[in-house]
């Protein structure tokens, strides 16, 4: 494998692939449950790659998404995510590690939606690393509903 590149030791916590389940819940639709896998990969570049799975605790695909995080300055973080639903985003925001885990808060900056992909205008993500723990939370604004929690999920390193 290759070298990490240097601009990104500081995402070095999130390498490897994560699984475990999360729940989620809107105003327009039932709570629900999920089983997950994400995988945080790099090439050598200023980059890692990002890939997320997930599926119904019967086994049926549900959701994935796939995109890049960056670390383009200290304390910055910039995520660029793509969905088969039709939807981009693009978040950025802070990366603060404290010795013991590392911490990201994003914002979305901007959202692309295909024509008919559901109406999205607001998406925020909170990710924290503390050993092989991975936890998170997603906020969304949709369909004329305010930005407001929609999904959170503990994860495990795999294999750890």
């Amino acid at each position: 494998m290759a070298e990490l590149h240097p601009q990104i030791t500081v995402l070095a916590p999130l390498l490897g692939t994560w699984t475990g389940s999360g729940s989620g819940e809107y105003p327009t639709i039932d709570a629900f449950t999920y089983l997950e896998e994400v995988t945080f990969g790099h090439v050598g570049k200023p980059f890692l790659s990002y890939s997320q799975r997930t599926r119904s605790e019967a086994g049926q695909p549900m959701h994935a998404e796939t995109g890049y995080l960056r670390a383009p300055a200290p304390g910055r973080a910039e995520l660029v995510l793509a969905h088969p639903t039709g939807i981009t985003e693009i978040q950025e925001g802070t990366l603060t590690d404290d010795g013991s885990s590392i911490l990201l808060e994003l914002t979305a900056t901007t959202i692309g939606l295909t024509s008919t992909a559901k109406d999205v205008t607001a998406l925020t993500r909170s990710i924290r690393v503390t050993g092989d723990e991975l936890t998170y939370t997603v906020g969304m604004g949709a369909v004329g509903q305010p930005l407001q929690h929609h999904l959170s999920a503990t994860l495990r390193r795999k294999d750890a």
